[in-house]
Order: C-alpha cells, then structure tokens, then sequence
C-alpha cells in the first residue's frame, strides 16, 4: 500500500516535484537538471512511465548547484564541492551521535 500522505509532507526525500515544477521551483531549466543528473549530484527518481521526480532534498542540492554555477565556479566543480559537502555534513552528523552514546569507563560503548 501506499504512503500516509501525512508522512509525505515532512519527508525530505519523498518525490513530489516533476522536472517541470522542479525547474520552475529553481529558476532553471529543466536541460539544467538533467545536467545535475548526468553530473551525479542527484539522482531522481523515475516514475513508472519513466519521469523524473524530485524530492525537497535533491530541491535543495540543486538551488545550491545554481547558485555556484551563477557566481562562475564550472558545474563539474560546483557539484564536487556540493558531494563533498554532504559528505563532511552526513560525517559531523555521525559522529555527533556517536559522542551523545553512553559509554564504559574503558571508553568502549555500552551495551544498548
């Protein structure tokens, strides 16, 4: 079955948005976003007759991608820099949960 569409509205993931309404969002072309894609800084999700949809994350990483793109920085690099960026992001994030993990006087973690 389906998702609950109240579960819908408060994923960030969740594709909502056709590369029309998604370009439109941005202030781009859609030719733009399949750049995005080719590039491999976001992968949207197809739908069953093939098209793309995007979530509010994949939304997000793309305005960013413009923004760079629009200040001069070449698309190749401003989705690196993007990757990369996510990455350092998604690792803080990590590491922030393992440092709030109770632990043993050895320093090992304890068992949950």
């Amino acid at each position: 079955m389906g998702q609950n569409p109240e579960d819908m509205f408060g994923d960030e993931d969740y594709p909502a948005y056709t590369i029309g309404q998604a370009a439109e969002m941005l202030g781009t072309t859609q030719d733009f976003l399949r750049r995005l894609d080719e590039a491999k800084l976001i992968d949207p999700h197809r739908s069953s007759g093939g098209h793309r949809r995007y979530s509010r994350y994949q939304l997000r990483l793309a305005a960013r991608a413009r923004e760079m793109v629009d200040d001069g920085t070449a698309l190749e690099a401003a989705c690196r820099i993007i990757i990369l960026e996510d990455q350092l992001e998604e690792a803080l994030r990590q590491n922030q949960e393992q440092q709030r993990r109770p632990r043993r006087q050895d320093g090992r973690p304890a068992a949950e």
